[in-house]
């Protein structure tokens, strides 16, 4: 998730302070990931670095008010218009954690397996009784939040779909033929090259 886009994204429909970015992203996103003020105010000053935003006027109150400039402007229309790319390289640590204890001796990975499902299963029902905590039904705030609530329900049935065939797979292998121990080869110095799956 980008807060630097999102963040640029308010800006540009209008001057904001740090706490009023937050409550603006909150709006937006449901109260889902909810951001800090200094992740806020550090956000805004690597984004006026760049030439993005700019410190604008002071309130009586003392609020800094941000204004994007045509730099940020042109990111946000660029970063809507794009698609999101999810990258190989994006380390999952459940598959991580799965595949590391599949080949270590002695691990029962069936338990393993099985805690995270009653986990992931409990996080799926949960996401699935969640209610808007709004009180403007239907409106476009609850329009937002049913938007990253059904996103996040969709992985969670993906992992859980994950999950059963990971079962289904390691019923295939007897744990210790799966068993890897130490390499008795001495790695060489440096960087391993990087390999991601061959995806057709």
């Amino acid at each position: 998730m980008s807060v630097r886009q999102s963040l640029l994204a308010i800006l540009d429909q209008g001057p904001c302070y740090g706490y009023q970015l937050r409550h603006e992203f909150d709006r937006r996103t449901g109260s889902t990931w909810p951001l800090n003020v200094g992740q806020i105010y550090n956000t805004l000053e690597r984004l006026e670095r760049d030439g993005l935003v700019q410190r604008g006027d002071t309130d009586e109150r003392g609020h800094v008010y941000w204004r994007i400039t045509d730099a940020g402007s042109a990111e946000v229309a660029q970063w809507l218009s794009s698609p999101v790319v999810r990258t190989p390289a994006t380390r999952d640590e459940l598959a991580i954690k799965l595949a590391v204890a599949a080949t270590l001796p002695g691990v029962d990975v069936a338990g393993a397996l099985q805690a995270q499902r009653e986990a992931s299963l409990r996080q799926l029902d949960a996401l699935q009784s969640a209610v808007h905590p709004g009180t403007a039904a239907d409106g476009p705030e609850e329009l937002a939040w049913s938007l990253v609530r059904d996103s996040m329900i969709f992985a969670a049935e993906a992992e859980v779909r994950w999950l059963d065939h990971a079962e289904r797979l390691l019923a295939q292998h007897p744990q210790h033929a799966m068993d890897l121990e130490l390499a008795t080869e001495r790695p060489k110095r440096g960087r391993p090259a990087t390999r991601t799956p061959a995806i057709a």
